[in-house]
C-alpha cells in the first residue's frame, strides 16, 4: 500500500483522532521520549502524535507522505517534510528517536522504512492496532461477513499481532513489546456511522463501495453487532508496540 491517505485532515481526525490521541501519550511513554530529545514523527498523518511530542518538550519534526495532511501538520509545527517513511530527507543519527504511530501497516514497504528509520535515530519504536482487539474493527469485519460485502484490505492487515512488529524489527536488533490500551467516545450511533462514512482508510473504503441498499444493510447489521447502543458509548482498542534502540 502506498501509505498515502486521501482524505481530509478533519475526516481522519474524526474516524481515528479520537483513538490516536489517547494513544499518542501511551505511545511515546513507551517509546521512552522526554524532554530535550531529538524525535521524529514518521507518517505523522494530522498531528496527534507530533502534538505529545511537543507537549512533552521534545524537539520534534515530522514527515508525512500526503500533501493535505501536510498542510494540516503546517498550521500547527515548523518542522514538516512531505516525504514517505521509505526515504526520509535526514542525515544519519539526526535523531534520538523515531516513532511510527499507525502507520507501517499503510506503507509501501515497512521493512525498508524502519531501516530508515534506524539510520536516522538510535530508537526506532511502531505501534498498530490489532484488528480483533479494535473493537470497532472487529464490528465492521463481523458486519462484512453478515452481508457478504468484503473489505478488500489485505495490505492493511499486516504488523497488526506483536509477533509481526517483532519480525519487522528485529533486523534492527533486540525488540521490546507493549500493548497499549485506549477508549473512544462516540455521542451515539449517529455519530460513529457518519465518522466511518467519512471514507476514511480501509474500513471506509468498505463503506464507499457499497450501493445504498447494501449502505442501509451495512447501518443496519453494524448497529447490532455494536450492541444496538440507543445512547452514547465508547469502544476499546488496543495498540501492539514494538522498539528497538542501538547501543
Amino acid at each position: 500500500m502506498s501509505g498515502v491517505f486521501r482524505v481530509t485532515g478533519e475526516a481522519y481526525e474524526d474516524f481515528m483522532g479520537r483513538y490516536s490521541r489517547r494513544l499518542a501519550p501511551l505511545f511515546a511513554d513507551f517509546a521512552g521520549v522526554h524532554e530535550g530529545m531529538r524525535v521524529l514523527d514518521v507518517g505523522a498523518g494530522t498531528g496527534a502524535l507530533t502534538d505529545e511530542l511537543v507537549r512533552r518538550g521534545a524537539h520534534a519534526a515530522a514527515a508525512e507522505p500526503s500533501p493535505g495532511f501536510c498542510a494540516t501538520l503546517r498550521e500547527r509545527f515548523d518542522d514538516v517534510h512531505e516525504a514517505p517513511a521509505e526515504q526520509l530527507p535526514f542525515e544519519d543519527d539526526a535523531f534520538d528517536a523515531a516513532l511510527a504511530q499507525l502507520v507501517v501497516a499503510f506503507m509501501a514497504d515497512a521493512p525498508a522504512a524502519v531501516a530508515e528509520m534506524s539510520r536516522v535515530a538510535r530508537t526506532v519504536a511502531v505501534c498498530m492496532w490489532g484488528m480483533q482487539e479494535m473493537e470497532m474493527f472487529a464490528a465492521i469485519e463481523r458486519a462484512a461477513r453478515a452481508i457478504g460485502v468484503g473489505r478488500g484490505e489485505d495490505g492493511a492487515r499486516r504488523y497488526r499481532t506483536e509477533a509481526e512488529l517483532v519480525e519487522l524489527l528485529a533486523p534492527l536488533g533486540e525488540v521490546e513489546t507493549g500493548e497499549l490500551d485506549v477508549t473512544a467516545d462516540y455521542s451515539g450511533f449517529d455519530d460513529f456511522w457518519a465518522a466511518l462514512s467519512r471514507q476514511v482508510g480501509p474500513a471506509g473504503e468498505w463503506i464507499a463501495q457499497m450501493d445504498d441498499g447494501q449502505r442501509a444493510t451495512a447501518h443496519e447489521t453494524l448497529h447490532r453487532e455494536l450492541g444496538s447502543p440507543s445512547g452514547p458509548f465508547q469502544l476499546r482498542g488496543r495498540a501492539y508496540a514494538a522498539k528497538v534502540t542501538r547501543g
